[in-house]
């Protein structure tokens, strides 16, 4: 199958705009000042500077500068078809308007559409000098279709304002110039849906008051490349715009706030030099200009109070965007619950297609590539960040290679992945990390009213503490209440649990993995470290002396247990908090365990007939 590069999809041109016009009558007053509005904007304009046509036929240059710029204005004066070079650059810009790569605008400065087309009035004097040349048909022919095209007719829009007309003709051009850019990237992959999603909760047509909208997200979802899409879309209709990048750690820094102060208003001012002295001076200077404003990475209350304290603060009509990991800094800023928008992670399809672009530079995959590409793409689990690292980091190497790092990523993860996951984490009060560490090596897939159980049994506060992680999207809950958590957030939680001692398991605050827990038991290695267990199809032979050491025991899972052994044999630590048993063969628990501490007890499938009340201290 044939593919196609991803530079090749679109063509890119030199210049966004190139402005045909005849200079005797529009170059030093109305060209001049759509030329600048244009280029204050961002937009890359051809402007022949010319002040006299030399010669009776346009150059190459001037030709290869038409066909090498995306949009053409046209104004249409009452001399612009006095002039053959005018009428040779008009030719060459209808010809390249027929293909899909470029469009044209007409402008009827002081002459009216029907004069262009049918050559008539103004038109039909300045063009008499040409009835008998050559071109003279050719020329009528680009007259007339280059007036059937959509664009602006002066003196019916806005009453002949030549300022308000220039304002609408750059607004629509940029617009048009972000909707080809969106396309053009191709490494913007799944962002067109969600950027619609943002530009209609923003609601920008409505300019009665302020809005402020919040995208929100684990790390790495691709909410800053999102605010980002958006705010490159829809910046050129406010009087002034700020991106702030990094709130959060910028914010860090000594007189932080204050510098994102000064870098909201600079912007949005178009003033380096600004002094700013606080919140007072934000409200202000801004409330003046209709302004939006993007705060990247927020989480605290404080950054949003110093940056965007109040809607009053802003003139009706002002956006603010607000992107961060934690759902409660929004709700806690007054962000309305249907303005707070959840950033989805990538689909099977949108994930192909955003790794094949950086691990190859096209569509697909190279050939003999493309179940490594698979397995990539599954680890990946739609986090667009560890597509981006891991096409990257692949790009260019062989198959080994390949299979190497992907035999590498299963047991060592991905650096740059957890690097920005973990300050999710980082932002924990000690005891809601412990519960995310509970969760992470243990409680994933465990109802949630069942986890709260055994976490509050271990004396957490487990309802509170799992909403926290919820709002910094480090849990989800499934419709029918499962606890649940990306892939790479797991494998961030088991990390820190192991990296401090990696070879040495039972130094480690939880075990899970079958292999070392039974390592631990029949050598007798258990140790205070210990604080949760989950072990599986486990002979209780081999748990009859190794849990004795593990005085630090809170939380004992064991499921699927067969013996060869008496009850009598096995030592149960009388530290332990929670204790769930699955197919308990015996009916009464060892008489040296002593559960003066436990508070939850689970026992499913059992033939245990001994029986207390949570919480009662029991004699066995």
């Amino acid at each position: 199958m044939a593919s196609t590069s991803a530079s090749s999809i679109q063509k890119s041109f030199k210049y966004d705009v190139f402005l045909s016009f005849r200079g005797e009558d529009t170059r030093k007053n109305f060209v001049d000042h759509l030329y600048h509005a244009l280029t204050q904007k961002g937009i890359y304009t051809y402007r022949d500077d010319e002040e006299i046509k030399k010669g009776e036929k346009i150059s190459g240059e001037l030709i290869r500068s038409i066909e090498d710029s995306k949009f053409y204005i046209i104004v249409f004066s009452k001399n612009y078809a006095s002039s053959s070079w005018c009428l040779d650059e008009l030719v060459k810009i209808m010809e390249c308007q027929k293909t899909n790569e470029h469009t044209a605008f007409p402008v009827f400065y002081d002459v009216e559409p029907t004069e262009v087309r049918k050559q008539s009035g103004a038109v039909e004097k300045a063009f008499e000098k040409h009835k008998e040349e050559e071109s003279a048909e050719k020329w009528r022919k680009a007259l007339r279709e280059a007036a059937d095209l959509a664009g602006w007719e002066l003196k019916n829009i806005f009453d002949g304002h030549e300022a308000k007309l220039i304002t609408k003709m750059v607004e629509e051009i940029s617009l048009e110039l972000r909707f080809t850019d969106s396309s053009v990237d191709g490494k913007l992959v799944g962002m067109e849906t969600r950027v619609k999603d943002v530009v209609s909760s923003l609601d920008i047509n409505i300019e009665d008051h302020v809005r402020m909208i919040g995208i929100w997200g684990m790390g790495g979802a691709g909410k800053t490349t999102l605010a980002r899409a958006v705010f490159d879309q829809i910046s050129f209709r406010f009087e002034g715009s700020s991106f702030v990048g990094n709130v959060r750690e910028m914010s860090g820094h000594p007189c932080g706030l204050k510098s994102l102060q000064k870098q909201v208003l600079s912007d949005v001012l178009n003033d380096p030099n600004i002094i700013v002295n606080g919140a007072s001076d934000m409200k202000r200077m801004m409330r003046g200009r209709k302004v939006l404003v993007v705060l990247d990475d927020v989480d605290h209350i404080d950054q949003l109070e110093a940056l965007a304290g109040e809607p009053n603060w802003f003139k009706p009509g002002s956006r603010v965007i607000i992107t961060t990991r934690e759902e409660q800094v929004l709700v806690a800023h007054g962000v309305p619950k249907n303005l707070i928008l959840h950033v989805n992670l990538l689909s099977r399809e949108e994930a192909n297609c955003l790794f094949n672009r950086y691990a190859f530079g096209r569509l697909i995959p190279n050939q003999g590539y493309e179940e490594l590409a698979c397995q990539v793409i599954r680890y990946a689990a739609g986090l667009p960040l560890t597509i981006k690292v891991l096409g990257s980091f692949l790009r260019g190497k062989d198959e080994l290679e390949w299979r190497d790092a992907l035999d590498r990523l299963k047991t060592i993860p991905l650096k740059e992945t957890l690097k920005i996951l973990e300050v999710s984490y980082d932002g924990l009060e000690e005891d809601y990390k412990e519960i995310f560490l509970d969760v992470a090596c243990i409680l994933k897939g465990w109802w949630k009213e069942r986890a709260i159980r055994a976490l509050e049994s271990c004396g957490f506060h487990a309802r509170s503490g799992l909403k926290v992680l919820e709002q910094k999207s480090l849990i989800t809950v499934s419709s029918n209440g499962l606890l649940d958590m990306h892939d790479h957030i797991e494998e961030m939680g088991k990390n820190i649990v192991r990296r401090l001692h990696p070879n040495e398991p039972h130094r480690h605050s939880r075990l899970w993995i079958k292999e070392e827990i039974e390592d631990i038991l029949v050598n007798n290695k258990g140790t205070k470290a210990i604080k949760c267990i989950n072990l599986r199809l486990v002979n209780l032979y081999v748990a009859k002396k190794g849990l004795q050491k593990m005085r630090g025991l809170r939380f004992l899972k064991m499921d699927h247990l067969f013996h060869d052994i008496g009850q009598d044999r096995i030592c149960l630590p009388n530290g332990l908090r929670y204790l769930s048993l699955y197919n308990y063969p015996f009916k009464c628990f060892p008489k040296k365990f002593q559960p003066n501490n436990l508070v939850g007890l689970d026992i499913l499938h059992s033939n245990a007939d001994q029986h207390w009340e949570v919480g009662e201290k029991v004699e066995l």
